[in-house]
């Protein structure tokens, strides 16, 4: 028996709604005895370490008592961390802790973007593409965002941290 993921989702959101960190998801994993439970974060700013393990501490201790310790047919492993950079941007949230970055954006009329996010609201996002005008785009023309990588810096990106 593999535990329920959306149970161990709900769970975990409602003890981590005062820390101020989402939780993104919850992925369950058979491996051989034992069960992998997947638990993405994130929030405003990302996540550190230390955030990390105070929230892995919090997972661990709801997990372990019941009634969801009785969701495990034997042992498990918890694994926490951040979504990374290959993440899609999904939610008004995603574009909003990606703001000043570049990102690659796939619209509803099969078109590409690249641009770096000037602005985000709760229904669109503002880029400054190659063209010399911002482009307002709205979310529901959006299939896909993804972050892009830039391993050169330049003096505008120093503070998007």
């Amino acid at each position: 028996m593999v535990a329920s993921a959306s149970v161990l989702l709900e769970a975990i959101r409602s003890a981590l709604a005062e820390t101020g960190v989402d939780v993104e998801g919850v992925h369950v994993q058979q491996a051989g005895r034992r069960e992998i439970v997947r638990v993405i974060v994130d929030r405003d700013g990302g996540v550190d370490l230390d955030r990390v393990a105070e929230v892995s501490c919090k997972i661990s201790e709801i997990l372990d008592s019941p009634p969801l310790a009785d969701q495990f047919a034997g042992t498990f492993v918890l694994e926490v961390s951040s979504p990374g950079v290959d993440r899609p941007l999904t939610e008004p949230k995603h574009w909003q802790r990606a703001l000043k970055r570049n990102v690659e954006v796939h619209l509803n009329d099969k078109s590409m973007l690249y641009g770096r996010i000037l602005e985000v609201t709760d229904t669109g996002v503002v880029l400054q593409t190659s063209a010399v005008d911002p482009v307002s785009i709205a979310l529901s023309d959006i299939t896909r965002g993804l972050v892009q990588v830039a391993f050169t810096s330049t003096a505008d990106e120093s503070d998007a941290g």
